[in-house]
C-alpha cells in the first residue's frame, strides 16, 4: 500500500531559476510584492528594489521581542509574518503584522497555544492557515517528534476550524525538522518547503480524513526555508538559498491534474 500510494506522487520536472539577489538578511525566508522583496532574518527584515536590487528599508526587532521570525507573506496592504521563540520550551507563537511601505510593526495577533512552533501562515478566502512544526532533537518538544508537524485552519477571529497532518512521505522528508514554509498557489493547491532539502511539496486537502495528499514533488533551487508566491505573474516563486544569502525567483512547472 505504502509502494502505492509513494508511485501515485509526481516526480516533476525541475523549477526554472529566473533570478538570483544578494540578501545578507535572506536567513529565514522571502516575501515579495510586485515592486519589492522582503527578506527576513530572525529580528529583521529588509526590503529590496526589484528593479534595481538596492536595499531600500530595513526593520529591526528587539531579539528579545522577535527571536525567531520565521516567514512573511504580503497579504493586501501588510506584510504578515509568523513568529515563534524557537528553541525555547515551552513552543510560542504569534502572528506580526506590518506596514510593508513604511516598514514599521503594527500589531501582534496572539494565538492559543497549539502542540507545535509557528512556522508560516498564509491567507484563503474561508480563513487563516498555519503551519505548527515539531522537530527530533533541537527545539523539539518531548513525546513530539517531526510526524507532529501539523496545519490549521482558522476563522477571522482565530478560532480553530480544521486540522491536518502530512503524509508520511513528506514527513520522511522534513525528518529531523519540520515544514519551514508554505503557501496556497493560484491553482488551489498548497506548496510546502522542509528545512533544508531543494524540494517543494505539493500537497492538497483529502476528499476524506484528516491526511494530506502528497500530490507531487518539485526540485528546486533553494535549500527549504519559507517561500512566497509572486502573485502577479504565473507559477513564480521565491525562496532563499541560506548557505548563500540569496532570494531567488523560481518559475514552477505545472502541476497536471491527477
Amino acid at each position: 500500500m505504502l509502494e502505492f500510494l509513494a508511485a501515485a506522487v509526481l516526480a516533476l520536472s525541475p523549477a526554472e531559476t529566473l533570478s538570483r539577489l544578494p540578501a545578507p538578511e535572506a536567513n529565514q525566508g522571502v516575501a515579495v510584492d510586485p515592486a519589492f522583496i522582503y527578506a527576513v532574518d530572525n529580528s529583521t527584515i529588509a526590503k529590496y528594489d526589484r528593479a534595481t536590487g538596492q536595499k531600500v528599508a530595513a526593520w529591526a526587532g528587539d531579539p528579545a521581542t522577535f527571536p525567531h521570525l520565521n516567514s512573511c507573506a504580503v497579504m493586501g496592504p501588510e506584510l504578515v509574518c509568523a513568529s515563534s521563540n524557537y528553541p525555547s520550551l515551552p513552543m510560542q507563537g504569534s502572528v506580526e503584522v506590518f506596514d510593508p511601505a513604511a516598514m514599521t510593526h503594527l500589531r501582534s495577533i496572539a494565538i492559543a497555544p497549539q502542540p507545535g512552533s509557528l512556522t508560516w501562515v498564509d491567507r484563503r478566502a474561508d480563513g487563516w492557515w498555519a503551519c505548527f512544526a515539531n522537530y527530533d532533537g533541537r527545539g523539539g518538544q518531548a513525546g513530539r517528534d517531526h510526524r507532529f508537524t501539523t496545519l490549521l485552519r482558522y476563522d477571522d477571529k482565530w478560532k480553530v476550524t480544521g486540522v491536518w497532518t502530512f503524509p508520511d512521505s513528506v514527513l520522511a522528508r522534513f525528518k529531523p525538522k519540520s515544514a519551514s514554509g508554505g503557501a496556497w498557489g493560484a491553482d488551489g493547491r498548497l506548496y510546502v518547503t522542509g528545512h533544508d532539502l531543494p524540494e517543494v511539496y505539493v500537497l492538497e486537502l483529502p476528499r476524506i480524513g484528516s491526511v494530506l495528499k502528497h500530490v507531487a514533488t518539485i526540485p528546486v533551487a533553494v535549500e527549504g526555508q519559507a517561500i512566497a508566491f509572486d502573485r502577479s505573474a504565473d507559477r513564480v516563486l521565491f525562496g532563499i538559498s541560506r548557505a548563500k544569502r540569496e532570494v531567488v525567483a523560481m518559475k514552477l512547472p505545472p502541476v497536471e491534474a491527477k
